[in-house]
């Protein structure tokens, strides 16, 4: 039987809680979807600002398919970059604060096209032991020597500077996506700086959130392009629409376009998406009132959840993990609360890892106090009673 192979590790996966399956959504994102005819509560979705569904942006979107047509039809570099693709990357690169920026499809191509494009063998990088699955397949891939240090450990990270030879590049996430903590960039920046290695950021969760426009964590930091000379940033989390960049010199941009396969043989974002785009980061930027909600519903959840004695991390972002430990728990209080009306991800390991399953709570802008009220009332059911019959 062809892949007979494939099915016994597929029954491996579900024997140990790690199966992983698709919820169908029957309506926009949201606060409140429909899933299987039962409307919930939505706590996992990286839409932090609640833009996916504004108005203004999907107006945007839909007059821009009248102007542009759907498909950009090519890759940049053939025939697929319109004047709205160049126009977002303009005033992405003035969002961040950098020389330019550059649009890649997914924030996956993103970085593997970014460190493939700068490393070779010969050369050196070193990654977060935390990292997301894009920054270390994108080193591993690089043909670089790979070294990940302890997460958010400095000392650590320099005593493996030393030994790293040819160009270095040290690689981070901003905001972790699965623990919600920040790196800490500015004593990153001055090793960098020390080593003479290049920093390179992935600040998809930060971006939009935090610092006083939005900028991320580079602004919340006061980083400039010259302490993190690559910055990579995502469009389909805070910002609500699709996609992703990189921000950083000329020189730099200029080497993407010329080396880095993942934007060169990939077909270019629709351009109505880059015009949706366009207007979302106008309501990034203005509506600074939907960053201080989301600090003010943060602070409400993390002090409801600690009079529960539910075992947060310390995290002051939107992703607020609630640690659980045994993936076959996390699974049995997810379905307890999806029962109750709330949608809220078990996370399991590899994604994790081992013996650190959880629930990974996200917040949106479009959340009101009742709403966290509620998922606290329902979290104190679901995680201390039994759940072993879901």
């Amino acid at each position: 039987m062809p892949f007979s192979h494939l099915s016994q590790q597929l029954q491996h996966l579900a024997a140990q809680h790690l199966y992983r399956s698709r919820r169908v959504l029957e309506t926009p994102q949201a606060i409140r979807v429909q899933i299987d005819g039962q409307s919930v509560l939505n706590f996992c979705s990286n839409d932090y600002l609640g833009l996916a569904n504004h108005p203004d942006v999907t107006h945007t979107f839909k007059c821009a398919v009248d102007d542009y047509g759907l498909g950009s039809g090519s890759a940049h570099l053939i025939c697929g970059h319109s004047i709205a693709h160049h126009a977002l990357e303009e005033e992405l690169a003035d969002f961040t604060g950098r020389d330019r920026a550059l649009l890649f499809s997914t924030g996956y191509q993103a970085n593997l096209g970014v460190i493939t494009a700068l490393l070779g063998r010969g050369d050196a990088v070193f990654e977060d032991r935390l990292n997301h699955a894009s920054l270390l397949d994108g080193g591993l891939l690089s043909g670089a020597r790979f070294s990940r240090y302890a997460h958010a450990d400095v000392s650590d990270l320099e005593r493996r500077l030393h030994k790293g030879t040819g160009h270095k590049l040290i690689v981070t996430d901003g905001v972790f996506s699965m623990d919600g903590d920040f790196a800490p960039l500015s004593p990153l920046a001055v090793v960098a700086k020390q080593q003479n290695a290049w920093l390179m950021v992935d600040d998809a969760h930060g971006l939009g959130v935090l610092g006083g426009q939005g900028g991320g964590l580079l602004e919340l930091y006061g980083l400039s392009q010259t302490e993190v000379p690559v910055l990579m940033g995502t469009l389909g989390k805070a910002i609500g629409t699709f996609g992703a960049f990189v921000a950083g010199s000329d020189v730099l941009i200029e080497t993407l376009i010329q080396k880095a396969r993942t934007y060169i043989y990939t077909t270019a974002l629709p351009p109505a998406l880059a015009e949706a785009t366009r207007t979302s980061l106008k309501l990034v930027r203005a509506e600074s009132w939907r960053r201080d909600k989301l600090t003010m519903l943060i602070a409400r959840f993390r002090a409801g959840a600690e009079q529960l004695g539910l075992a947060l991390l310390p995290s002051q972002s939107p992703i607020q993990p609630i640690l659980i430990g045994d993936s076959k728990k996390a699974l049995a209080i997810s379905a307890a609360l999806l029962n109750a009306g709330f949608l809220v991800s078990a996370i399991r390991p590899p994604t994790v890892p081992q013996g650190s399953a959880r629930l990974r709570v996200t917040f949106s802008a479009l959340h009101d106090e009742v709403h966290i009220d509620a998922l606290l009332d329902a979290l104190a059911k679901a995680y201390f009673f039994d759940t072993s019959i879901y």
